[in-house]
Order: C-alpha cells, then sequence, then structure tokens
C-alpha cells in the first residue's frame, strides 16, 4: 500500500493528513505545541492514536522513541560507524533491528529488515510538489510503524542540517 506524505508541514504544532493511494485519509500526523520535547502522534480517521514519536530527552546521540500506549516500540538513531551519513537502525522493543539507508533529505530512501524491503519512501513516482510516497511493500507489516520511522529519520536528518 501506498501513502502520500505533504513534505513541507512538518513544524511542531502543524498537523496533516496522510493519503492512501486512492486519496482517502489514512493517517492525521498531530504535532504537539509547547511540549520540552518534539512530540507527534499518528492516529487513525477516527482519532485514535496509533504511535507516539518523542525526542529522546538526555540522550548522548540524537535519537527519537516511537511508542504505543505507554510502551516504547522502537528507538531511532544515526548508524555508529557507518559510511553512510544517511543510515539510520531502529532498534524494536523485542530487540529486532531494521535498517533504513538512503538520500534522507531527498526522500529516496529505504527501510530493511535482514535485507528484505519493508517500506520505499521516494518521491521519484510522484508529480505532486513537496510531496513523497511511503510504499509499504510486505501486506503483514505494520504501516502506522513504517510512516512513524521515516518521519522520525526525516525529521532527525532535517534536524542535523541544521
Amino acid at each position: 500500500m501506498r501513502y502520500l506524505v505533504r513534505d513541507k508541514i512538518f513544524a511542531v504544532g502543524d498537523d496533516y493528513w496522510i493519503d492512501d493511494e486512492r486519496g482517502r485519509h489514512a493517517f492525521l500526523v498531530d504535532g504537539k505545541a509547547l511540549r520540552l520535547r518534539d512530540t507527534l502522534e499518528l492516529k487513525d480517521p477516527a482519532g485514535r492514536v496509533l504511535v507516539t514519536l518523542r525526542q529522546k530527552l538526555f540522550s548522548m546521540r540524537d535519537a527519537m522513541t516511537i511508542e504505543r500506549g505507554e510502551e516504547a516500540l522502537a528507538v531511532v538513531r544515526r548508524k555508529r560507524l557507518s559510511l553512510l551519513r544517511n543510515h539510520f537502525r531502529v532498534i524494536l522493543a523485542d530487540g529486532t533491528e531494521l535498517d533504513v539507508s538512503g538520500k534522507i533529505l531527498d526522500r529516496e530512501f529505504a527501510v530493511e529488515y535482514e535485507g528484505e524491503l519493508l517500506a520505499d519512501i521516494s518521491r521519484r513516482w510522484l508529480t505532486v510538489r513537496d510531496t513523497y510516497a511511503v510504499d509499504v511493500v510486505r501486506e503483514d507489516a505494520d504501516a502506522a510503524l513504517l510512516i512513524a520511522v521515516a518521519v522520525c529519520v526525516i525529521r532527525m536528518a532535517e534536524r542535523e542540517r541544521g
């Protein structure tokens, strides 16, 4: 399933919809203003919170957590000792690791598990300006988690760029 994300709306406090490939609202990204740390909620169309994205406080390296309910689901960090500047690691609560690599700031990257493609993030098929697609490849994949990973990685790369 392919989801379309508008790119110019990544300010804290901004809310925006992520649409599916048929143009229907699939997820609402609810930016929480006036918080001590960068916080976003990914909600379904009915308004139920699916995951919460938070900037990790007091971390030696920049990191964001993805939470489901009150429990940490994943931590996203830039990969250490990588020759590629655009390489992130996602560590799930059960210890599973996902690799994120590619041209993050150009919105051309992939999320993989042990070499298997889970999601492809790209602008290359779109003519709509300032929009990129998150193409969730596996039917059994957690789309909300993969979209949250894409949002976290882009936010962290943009913050690092300055």
